[in-house]
């Protein structure tokens, strides 16, 4: 006989007057505890068909394989596929392909592609080919952070090839540890790459704010990379990642141990699919080799070695941060507390003294930083892949084309009465605006004695890890065999958690025959049920008692690590002077960038005066817009007609575009008034040609509304040069032309 037939009817509940709260919300609560252990079942028994499968992934679109990594020279266990587009949706094979790196961080891969808004999802309705590199759970035998390295260079090559016709080389998506990976393959291939984002990538792991973001710390209280020796020897050669995402939970106890699963609970009818969709990811474990986990603990964790230049490739030649060509997009969130800003970005702080510096190395980086989101959000959030990844998405080609220097991007809303609207597509109008180093240094920057404790513990670690490999790892690899490492790593508090609630738990087997018969008579509570809001309370108490607890530890933590790292007698055991004021870890200076940038300084010189009317329009143009020091997309929309072929002008590829708009600025950087002086002579002697041409930076220059007083006083000058009679000024007084729409302008280039 069915449970239901015991049940009273609704009617006679109501009859009970208040005595029916009770008998309501008991049995909601019965049927939703009974709904939860049903999903963790699935839950469960996901996890182990996920675990069985060779190749398990996350991804929600089609993957097609293009080169399987495990056939290289130097075999490594991740693979290059294209990811197939949608019904519905097309594709430009002409425009550049994106390739999206998930980070191998203990979970699987799939995250950038796990649902339609997401990475991949918004590249592909921008029109653009899409590819991803994802990897298997098990690593090759003998495979190093160097091999994935060269292996990806391959892929990017394989890209590049299957598109010949493509505007630029790939845009390559790095998120959290593969941003770090990218941005390492960049500096030694900076050849095969059109522009790069990285999405939530800790490239400067000791970079902070005091009383913020502990997970800095943890490397220095547990005495450096020993543990991580320890633990690859005790999974006999390989790194469990269930240690790396149960250091992820750690940092958040209250979602970890209360909020998500009674998120789960509480909205038992309709949070089940989102849940098992994200805990298939969450719970894909993977495994790395002790040769690359241990580097990249001691590398970038603890030794902090890649934004300082210190890592070297097997050729000896250093991993250079600004050997990179392409423009870097870096996406970060003070929400974060596993990658806050000042770890996305204080690697900028690392290699440059100022921006001119940044621009002598013809780097362009552009930064955004989400006030809320959390780490996971960066990949995950599909509201974020609509904004921040659409936009990115949208207008890569403008990021592109951004002259040298540092950038930070704001969004702001489209709205009907938005200035220039129709050149916008999407909701977002993206806008970048010149930043300095002190607006890094705005987001966190660590003291001299800060940089002091964390070279001591990069000392310490090196102890250590010199004492663990000397006089306890051969034992305790001698104690373990593989047979005893599967062992372990099946016993893992996170597997088990997953084993305990399926199928294969006798004690489970009741759960979902009985979890159907509720699903039939399924009767929550009211809204309005007091009991309800009682639990709601209680749900609040003990969030805010584990985030107490939370915030206590981190306290505790700071002190003890400012304590013990901070003590003079410890930094000078270790050979670290107390009293040295200067940074650590600073990228050193070479005099050949000095001799280099001293001769391509003298190249631009002499081309100040070489040219006609595009370097004309470009050079004047730059000269406006560096009055305010902001470049959006209305902008860079109305610039594309520029592109387009003219009489007097041939057509541009992106990669001429980009070249033009840089020498020009760099040009005004080195000699502003030489440089504006010389546009009068780079003008056509046909007054229609410079009419037309004088056109166009109007429009240009209306696209995004009226002028500032100093860029309208720069272009009254610009206009006597162009000596054409009765020209009206740029701004509310002149009536622009309607400009064409974004679409048009994207299927005339």
């Amino acid at each position: 006989m069915r449970y239901s037939s015991y049940l009273p009817t609704v009617d006679f509940v109501a009859q009970l007057g208040p005595a029916g709260y009770v008998f309501d919300y008991a049995l909601d609560a019965a049927q939703r505890s009974v709904l939860f252990l049903d999903v963790m079942r699935k839950r469960g028994n996901q996890y182990r068909a996920h675990a069985e499968m060779t190749a398990p992934h996350v991804l929600s679109f089609m993957p097609e394989i293009v080169l399987d990594g495990r056939t290289l020279d130097r075999p490594v266990n991740y693979a290059l596929v294209r990811i197939v587009p949608p019904a519905g949706v097309d594709v430009d094979q002409t425009r550049r392909p994106f390739v999206v790196v998930d980070p191998r961080a203990g979970h699987g891969p799939g995250i950038g592609g796990f649902k339609a808004d997401s990475e991949i999802g918004v590249a592909l309705k921008a029109g653009h080919p899409c590819y991803f590199i994802g990897f298997l759970p098990q690593p090759v035998a003998g495979q190093t952070i160097e091999d994935i390295a060269l292996a990806e260079a391959r892929f990017l090559e394989t890209v590049i090839a299957l598109h010949p016709q493509a505007d630029a080389k790939p845009c390559v998506i790095g998120n959290c540890q593969a941003g770090w990976a990218v941005m390492m393959l960049a500096a030694m291939r900076p050849d095969l790459f059109g522009s790069i984002i990285i999405a939530g990538a800790p490239l400067s792991y000791w970079a902070g704010e005091r009383g913020r973001y502990p997970m800095r710390y943890t490397g220095g209280l547990l005495g450096g990379s020993w543990l991580t020796a320890l633990t690859s020897d005790l999974g006999c050669g390989q790194f469990d990642g269930a240690w790396l995402v149960q250091n992820f939970e750690n940092q958040n106890p209250a979602n970890t141990l209360w909020t998500k699963q009674y998120n789960l609970y509480s909205k038992i009818d309709t949070e089940a699919p989102r849940y098992l969709g994200f805990e298939q990811w969450w719970g894909g474990h993977v495994s790395l080799n002790a040769d690359e986990i241990q580097f990249i603990v001691d590398e970038l964790f603890v030794g902090n070695n890649l934004a300082s230049g210190r890592i070297e490739a097997s050729n000896g030649e250093a991993v250079d941060l600004r050997n990179i060509r392409a423009p870097i997009v870096v996406f970060c969130s003070k929400g974060d507390n596993v990658t806050p800003p000042a770890q996305a970005l204080g690697w900028i702080l690392d290699l440059y003294d100022d921006v001119n510096e940044i621009r002598s190395h013809g780097q362009t980086i552009v930064y955004t930083v989400h006030e809320t989101i959390g780490h996971l959000g960066i990949f995950v959030s599909a509201s974020v892949a609509r904004k921040e990844h659409g936009e990115f998405s949208s207008n890569i080609d403008l990021i592109d084309a951004l002259p040298p220097g540092l950038y930070e991007a704001t969004f702001e809303a489209r709205t009907d009465d938005t200035i220039g609207g129709d050149l916008v597509e999407g909701d977002w109008i993206m806008r970048c605006q010149a930043r300095t180093l002190d607006d890094i240094r705005a987001l966190g920057c660590n003291s001299a004695a800060d940089d002091r404790r964390f070279a001591t513990v990069a000392k310490v670690s090196e102890i250590n890890l010199s004492l663990y490999r000397t006089f306890m790892q051969p034992f305790v690899r001698a104690m373990v065999p593989e047979w005893v490492a599967n062992g372990f790593r099946d016993m893992h508090p996170l597997r088990l958690q997953y084993e305990f609630f399926s199928d294969i738990n006798p004690l489970m087997a009741p759960i979902a025959d009985l979890a159907g018969d509720i699903e039939e008579e399924r009767r929550p509570a009211a809204a309005g049920n007091p009991f309800l809001g009682l639990q709601q309370a209680f749900s609040r108490q003990i969030v805010e008692g584990l985030e107490a607890w939370r915030q206590g530890m981190e306290i505790l933590s700071e002190a003890t690590f400012l304590s013990v790292y901070g003590s003079p007698l410890l930094q000078a055991a270790v050979g670290i002077d107390p009293s040295d004021a200067t940074s650590q870890r600073r990228a050193s200076k070479t005099a050949l960038h000095r001799q280099v940038l001293k001769t391509r300084i003298g190249e631009l010189k002499a081309q100040i005066g070489v040219g006609g009317l595009r370097e004309a329009l470009a050079r004047s143009l730059l000269y406006v817009a560096m009055a305010s020091g902001t470049a959006d997309e209305r902008g860079f929309a109305a610039i594309r007609r520029m592109r387009k072929a003219r009489d007097d002008m041939p057509s541009m590829t992106l990669a001429e575009f980009k070249g033009l708009i840089r020498d020009q600025f760099l040009m005004l950087v080195i000699d502003e008034e030489a440089a504006v002086g010389a546009i009068r002579q780079l003008l056509p002697a046909d007054e229609n040609a410079r009419r037309e041409g004088l056109a166009s930076l109007k429009e240009v220059l209306n696209a995004r509304g009226p002028l500032s007083e100093e860029a309208e006083r720069r272009w009254q000058r610009i206009v006597g040069f162009f000596d054409l009679p009765s020209e009206p000024v740029v701004g509310p007084a002149s009536t622009p032309a309607k400009p064409t729409p974004l679409k048009a302008v994207r299927r005339a280039n």
